[in-house]
């Protein structure tokens, strides 16, 4: 890799010319069509289904690195990355394996936790905000869960879409839930999937007011700030990024005193955590310490926010970023493509489904 030093001149949410990418599925056994799948970009707008040949197009494709996802009753389901340039992309023929199925019987008993155990994930899947409780999971019946008692952890995945109707943001949105996690251990909350967002009808009034709550759901966000730090201007979008230094505490009794925290008041230019990559639209957060990002257009709500009151700052909207390997990849959509690496804490870390936009979302500046 190397270390990011020059200046970008470029703002990568600006408006970029749309692509298409076109292709087609077939059966990987026999090279006969496959028709009738879903074909779309993983937490996009842009999906669509495969003809009757088993060709496929998406188009008004937006640059930027991306997951295309395909799943269809019968076959695996099929992901693979694209990244998307200034020209059309024509893919190979796409082979799909058959699922292999075994025939035995089974004993299906109701689960006397699930209604419990649903309510635990409900809650940190769409997460508790004003926006959350503007969220509707349509079919619950399409995600299985499961609680282990001795390692306190509640994990689950979807057999299929879960299908959410978000009236906050105006998104019908289709999440394919590869993997969730919430260990109470470690408090820790952790899913995984791909996710196809479809705009919601709505009267002229109700479409306004999508758009001022997507715009409250964008500023502020990791989204924005990841795009403003590859244009390098993570001040003009009101972000200050500060070094905040941690050591476990041999004699901490509670969360709150875990760590020995030193807050250094020196503020960071994104050269100072950015690199680049050897690959075109790829970067990489790095950084030996813990990143306190500070949002300084809005105020926390001083009874949740307990962050800046120990570390004596101002009650700015804040995350503290800590690195759980070596670096967190992101592309010019401002969107982390390995969310293992990093762990939020604060803003970020409280934020959910109820506040996600599609990786091609581009605001109009006021």
């Amino acid at each position: 890799m190397k270390r990011f030093l020059a200046m970008l001149f470029f703002i990568p949410f600006a408006c970029h010319a749309q692509v298409s990418i076109t292709g087609k599925l077939v059966n990987a056994t026999d090279k006969s069509d496959v028709a009738d799948a879903s074909v779309f970009l993983s937490n996009a707008t842009i999906g669509n289904k495969s003809a009757g040949d088993g060709s496929f197009i998406l188009r008004g494709v937006r640059p930027g690195q991306y997951e295309l996802v395909v799943t269809v009753v019968g076959y695996e389901t099929y992901r693979r990355d694209v990244l998307v340039a200034s020209d059309n992309i024509s893919l190979p023929a796409i082979g799909l394996t058959p699922k292999v199925t075994s025939l035995a019987e089974v004993n299906i008993t109701p689960d006397p936790e699930w209604e419990r155990n649903y309510d635990v994930f409900k809650e940190e899947f769409l997460g508790t905000s004003a926006m959350a409780l503007r969220c509707t999971i349509l079919n619950p019946e399409t995600i299985d869960l499961e609680w282990d008692k001795n390692a306190l952890q509640l994990t689950g995945s979807s057999s299929g879409f879960v299908e959410i109707d978000n009236k906050a943001l105006g998104y019908h949105i289709k999440y394919l839930l590869s993997r969730f996690i919430k260990d109470s251990k470690i408090s820790l909350v952790y899913y995984e999937g791909s996710a196809l967002f479809e705009e919601m009808k709505g009267t002229a009034r109700e479409k306004e007011r999508w758009k001022k709550n997507r715009r409250l759901a964008y500023e502020g966000s990791s989204m924005q700030f990841l795009r403003a730090a590859i244009g390098n201007n993570i001040t003009g979008y009101g972000f200050e990024v500060l070094r905040l230094i941690r050591k476990p505490n041999p004699d901490a009794k509670g969360f709150n005193d875990k760590y020995i925290q030193t807050l250094v008041n020196a503020p960071l230019t994104p050269a100072d955590f950015t690199v680049r990559t050897d690959k075109k639209g790829l970067f990489a957060l790095k950084f030996t310490d813990c990143l306190y990002i500070m949002y300084t257009k809005k105020r926390e709500d001083d009874r949740y926010n307990s962050t800046y009151r120990l570390l004596h700052m101002p009650n700015y909207l804040t995350t503290i970023a800590s690195f759980t390997g070596p670096y967190a990849l992101f592309d010019t959509n401002g969107v982390i493509l390995n969310p293992s690496a990093i762990t939020f804490e604060g803003n970020w870390g409280k934020s959910r489904v109820a506040e996600m936009l599609p990786v091609d979302y581009t605001p109009k500046e006021k």
